[in-house]
């Protein structure tokens, strides 16, 4: 007898230890909620280099939440929020503020499983003021909707949607898909002498090619109540919010159609969360076959914005035609969450006196004439940022930059986070590298620097060179084998599918 039970108990450690107790089926329950987000006008416009203040607004913005908990017959086991937000991206001061308004209004809730992304829309408020805080700053003037403001409002009114959809979670049921249209363009042009520029000229005689891959997969997850109503939905593109974005208007760009459109063809309790893939090298802008393209637009009657729109729809449609009939009510369901220390990318000593030359430029520029400082302002606070770093490198052995992660698993599927403009690249990855038959990537949650690859560093320009990230290509490398290996230590009861 006490043989056979030292045998039991041996092998449930073995099991522990092998991890196929986490892969149990369990019971999801699901809410959702959507929050507008729209700032109140006039209000300063992110992700220029010159201040744009918008007086009107032509969409709303929105913020989608998702709420997830696993149980174990009536034992919790695990959480998930997601927060997907019309914002160029996720301060750190906006997480935080929220996470811990969150934690007033839900006692004893694990807010650090509250995941807040971004779609990089360049029409949305300015979300950082604090030099200490932010390498971008604006001149923001008087009779302009404060930041601080901003971040109050967003605060209060996504604390109110994500305690709606917690306390409204009901057993739910969950399936996911994919479908290929191509939305993004790699849009860094290299030269015959290995330089490369974002948005450069490809009609040069000394082009040679676009810089990286473009993954044209989109990713969807629909979720259903215990009613079998379909109560939300995430779509994973890779590609940012940039159609619209030089406009001194508030845009919530190409997700506001999609969102009109899925609304109207799945009913008004759908909640849709806009995901953006790994993106950094990406933008919806064309980078060749411009006068075909523009033909196109003219004998269709459709704008850009039409057809990017109509792209995202179809293919959340189709993928919804053929995975709907494969619902999963009891799945795996594990959320991890997790701070790495990514090494930051040095600079050279000739990278910090060029920059010092710019700042001290526009500093003095905007000294002589006061009514430069909307144009230069951010650009002077831009390239100071990189002789903090420099500085702070100089009096420390090592420099690291802590980024938050999380990495999840929903029944077959993979969700991984990342704060940054990721190239796409790092995305692939992550991507090739799962043991999941499906795998999300969502950048953009947290604040948003590039992270280029190493080839994209040798070729320079802007988005790889120093000022435009904290990371470089070594982080990226640390990223990338830290998220994979989180995500597959979900998966040690199935090889590879």
């Amino acid at each position: 007898m006490k043989k056979n039970f030292l045998l039991l108990s041996l092998w449930l450690l073995l099991l522990n230890y092998l991890g196929i107790n986490s892969v149990r089926s369990q019971q999801i329950y699901i809410g959702a909620a959507t929050a507008d987000i729209s700032p109140a006008l006039p209000v300063a416009l992110m992700g220029q280099f010159y201040l744009r203040v918008a007086e009107t607004a032509d969409t709303p913005l929105f913020a989608e939440v998702l709420a997830i908990e696993s149980k174990n017959g009536n034992k919790p086991s695990d959480t998930a929020v997601f927060v997907s937000c019309d914002l160029v991206y996720i301060s750190a001061r906006l997480r935080d503020e929220l996470r811990a308004e969150v934690a007033k209004r839900i006692p004893n809730f694990s807010t650090h499983k509250i995941i807040l992304s971004a779609i990089h829309t360049h029409t949305a408020p300015v979300l950082e003021d604090d030099p200490d805080e932010s390498s971008f700053l604006y001149p923001i003037p008087e009779g302009v909707t404060k930041v601080e403001d901003y971040r109050k409002r967003f605060t209060q009114r996504v604390a109110d949607a994500i305690v709606k959809a917690w306390n409204g979670r009901d057993r739910g049921s969950v399936t996911w898909g994919l479908y290929r249209a191509a939305i993004g363009y790699n849009r860094r042009a290299v030269y015959k002498d290995g330089t490369a520029v974002m948005y450069g000229k490809t009609d040069r005689q000394d082009f040679q090619s676009l810089e990286g891959y473009e993954d044209h997969d989109i990713n969807s997850m629909f979720f259903w109540d215990s009613k079998n109503r379909l109560i939300a939905m995430s779509v994973d593109v890779v590609c940012p919010a940039q159609e619209f974005e030089h406009l001194r208007t508030v845009n919530a760009d190409y997700w506001h159609p999609v969102r009109v459109a899925l609304r109207q063809k799945f009913g008004p309790q759908l909640n849709v969360l806009t995901w953006i893939g790994a993106a950094g090298d990406q933008s919806p802008h064309i980078m060749y076959r411009k006068a075909a393209d523009a033909r196109m637009q003219q004998l269709s009657k459709k704008s850009r914005m039409d057809d990017i729109a109509q792209r995202v729809v179809e293919a959340v449609e189709r993928t919804y035609q053929v995975v709907q009939n494969d619902k999963h009510t009891d799945i795996p369901f594990m959320h991890r969450a997790e701070k790495l220390q990514l090494p930051m990318r040095i600079i050279t000593k000739e990278e910090a006196d060029s920059s010092r030359r710019v700042r001290d430029d526009c500093a003095a520029q905007i000294a002589a004439d006061p009514q430069k400082a909307p144009e230069l302002y951010a650009k002077m606070t831009w390239f100071g940022d990189v002789l903090k770093r420099y500085e702070k490198q100089q009096n420390q052995n090592e420099s690291l930059y802590e980024t938050e992660i999380h990495v999840l698993r929903i029944g077959d599927a993979a969700v991984c986070t990342n704060q940054f403009e990721l190239f796409t690249d790092y995305g692939v990855q992550m991507q090739a590298r799962s043991k999941a038959v499906q795998t999300f990537v969502i950048q953009l949650a947290g604040p948003g620097t590039y992270l280029p690859t190493a080839k994209a560093i040798g070729g320079g320009g802007y988005s790889a060179v120093c000022q435009s990230n904290v990371v470089g290509a070594e982080g990226g490398a640390v990223l990338v084998e830290k998220t994979v290996e989180i995500m597959n230590s979900f998966w040690t009861d199935k090889a590879k599918q």
